[in-house]
């Protein structure tokens, strides 16, 4: 492991905006849940999630635009994180928090109802079929979800990927869950270009548009 990554480990335990459960409490109640917004945002504002954060420029971006809302992005590496949380400092943006641990653990984080959003942001398409099952909307994960959505809680998902865009249409019909918006081509449509919430660009998302890869979007609500 390089030095620098090293560095950024250890400069994440001492970030206000960022949490390292240990593994001894992957596999008890993380016992701060449904606490979020008492313990870290000090507000009852909505909590918005988004999985795979990467280096963060999804929460970031959200919560710059949206003060009134709290953002929290959760990722398993630690050296992504470190940009995201440090940007987040550096522009002093209290409505952000980072939480690093596997996803298939969420809902060891949060309460019944407590998340009003959840963010799927270019996850692995997980295109072997054997692997279906760990694709971020497959119905085992979409349970889980629904554990932590609030009443009428949305789910966005944005990807380059034309098979699981295609995917999560199925399980959502398969499923009777309520489609609001799907598109194969996002920036084909001048409208979805000025949206300020689906503008935001994350450094891979750029890359795939400079290749003309379309990018897809879809916003559901679990039934």
């Amino acid at each position: 492991m390089g030095q620098n990554k090293l560095e950024r480990f250890a400069e994440l335990d001492t970030f206000s905006n960022t949490i390292q459960p240990r593994l001894e409490n992957w596999f008890d109640t993380f016992e701060n849940k449904g606490k979020w917004n008492e313990l870290y945002f000090k507000n009852n504002n909505p909590i918005v999630l988004e999985l795979g954060c990467g280096k963060g420029e999804y929460t970031v971006g959200l919560g710059r635009q949206y003060p009134d809302k709290n953002f929290i992005g959760m990722d398993r590496k630690g050296n992504r994180i470190w940009r995201g949380a440090k940007t987040a400092l550096d522009e002093d943006i209290n409505n952000i928090m980072f939480l690093r641990t596997e996803i298939d653990k969420v809902d060891q984080f949060f309460a019944e109802g407590e998340v009003s959003e959840i963010w799927i942001t270019f996850p692995d398409p997980q295109p072997q079929l054997s692997r279906a099952k760990k694709r971020l909307t497959a119905p085992k994960f979409l349970a889980r979800y629904k554990n932590m959505l609030a009443p009428d809680g949305i789910i966005h998902l944005k990807t380059d990927s034309q098979l699981l865009h295609e995917y999560t249409l199925e399980v959502i019909e398969e499923g009777k869950h309520i489609l609001l918006f799907k598109t194969n081509d996002l920036y084909a449509n001048p409208e979805n270009k000025s949206d300020p919430i689906l503008g935001i660009q994350t450094y891979y998302e750029s890359l795939f548009l400079k290749e003309g890869m379309p990018i897809t979007y879809i916003k559901f609500k679990l039934a």
